[in-house]
């Protein structure tokens, strides 16, 4: 302390323990001793110390503790293999993640799966052992998923699932959207451009199996059903997230049904859709509303070809899933309003 400091002053800059000893008359270790509760303090130093903490407003610095504690995590996220262009984006943010990740103390791998497949999926769960503290996937909500989950919560390994949800097991937090409310969103979209029109709606998904899907498509036919009883969906058609796939059945759906007047994509595959409508002719007279901004849904929103998409965010979702783990780890408590992933609208005129 310099000459012109006295005794209760602070210094510029964070509080540190040092500032917390040299306030209180102690030494630093019975300053770290009495914010651990350590034993061997007596009770009138442990007053003093207390004393200086709220004097100086100290609040710990997380990754100093961390550093003190000399520990190292390992992390595994489990995404998808294939050409989804969103699950590509979802695995770029995961790497700016991973980088977060590495200044807290903890290294990430990503591993591949057939998400589509319960047993594939699955067996790349059980395959990871008690190697990592924490895992972060797309679940399919599959009992075999499911007990691959459990397995690794009762190895200790904290399990988030990222985008598409298990609530059945016990994973310790789901990273992603409501979507039975995404898909009420779509369906209250679809009803009002078409403004009072009949006729049929094509519904294509990527997989049932996948839960957020399939609560998208719940949340859209209570809508359909409910409010506007001039419009009748189609059975719903998978498309695997597969753009050849997804074209095939949209060039069906137009072929086959002359009064058809919307589409909703709920998974992946957008771009097969607009190629499709765009090779009809009849992108002006269809409503297509879809899920997940991207180069292309951004490209056929511009030229009209798409209404509406609705967006989560994957950046934020990566982020969430990285935060929830790293907390876990080291006993913090989760901000849940952060944690939270919005539902997102894009039309033509607001695209960022």
């Amino acid at each position: 302390m310099n000459e012109s400091q006295t005794k209760g002053e602070t210094r510029p800059g964070r509080i540190t323990l040092e500032d917390v000893a040299r306030d209180a008359g102690v030494s630093l270790a019975t300053v770290d001793r009495v914010i651990n509760r350590r034993p061997g303090v007596r009770q009138k130093t442990v007053a003093r110390v207390e004393a200086a903490i709220a004097r100086l407003s100290y609040r710990p610095d997380p990754l100093a503790a961390r550093l003190a504690r000399n520990r190292t995590f390992r992390f595994c996220f489990v995404l998808p293999r294939g050409s989804n262009t969103f699950m590509s984006l979802l695995e770029e943010q995961v790497r700016h993640a991973s980088d977060w990740l590495a200044s807290q103390r903890a290294d990430t791998d990503i591993v591949h799966a057939d998400t589509f497949d319960p047993e594939a999926l699955a067996g790349a769960l059980d395959a990871l052992g008690s190697a990592y503290d924490g895992v972060a996937t797309i679940a399919l909500d599959h009992p075999r998923v499911r007990a691959a989950i459990d397995d690794l919560s009762s190895r200790g390994v904290a399990v988030v699932t990222l985008v598409s949800d298990a609530p059945s097991s016990r994973r310790l937090h789901y990273a992603g959207i409501d979507n039975t409310a995404a898909g009420r969103t779509a369906g209250t979209l679809m009803g009002r451009f078409l403004a009072g029109r009949s006729g049929r709606v094509g519904v294509i998904a990527g997989s049932l199996a996948l839960r957020d899907h399939a609560e998208r498509h719940f949340g859209f036919a209570q809508v359909m059903g409910g409010e506007y009883p001039g419009l009748t969906l189609l059975p719903v058609r998978e498309g695997r997230d597969d753009r050849e796939r997804t074209e095939a059945i949209a060039r069906q759906f137009l072929a086959d049904t002359p009064d058809l007047v919307g589409l909703y994509s709920i998974g992946a595959g957008n771009r097969g859709i607009g190629a499709a409508l765009e090779a009809s002719g009849r992108a002006d007279d269809i409503v297509f509303i879809g899920h997940d901004l991207t180069p292309f849904t951004r490209r056929f929103l511009v030229r009209g070809v798409m209404d509406a998409v609705i967006n989560q965010d994957a950046g934020h979702e990566a982020r969430s899933a990285a935060r929830v783990l790293m907390a876990h780890c080291w006993g913090e408590p989760v901000v849940a309003d952060q944690e939270r992933i919005r539902i997102d609208i894009f039309i033509r005129d607001n695209l960022p």
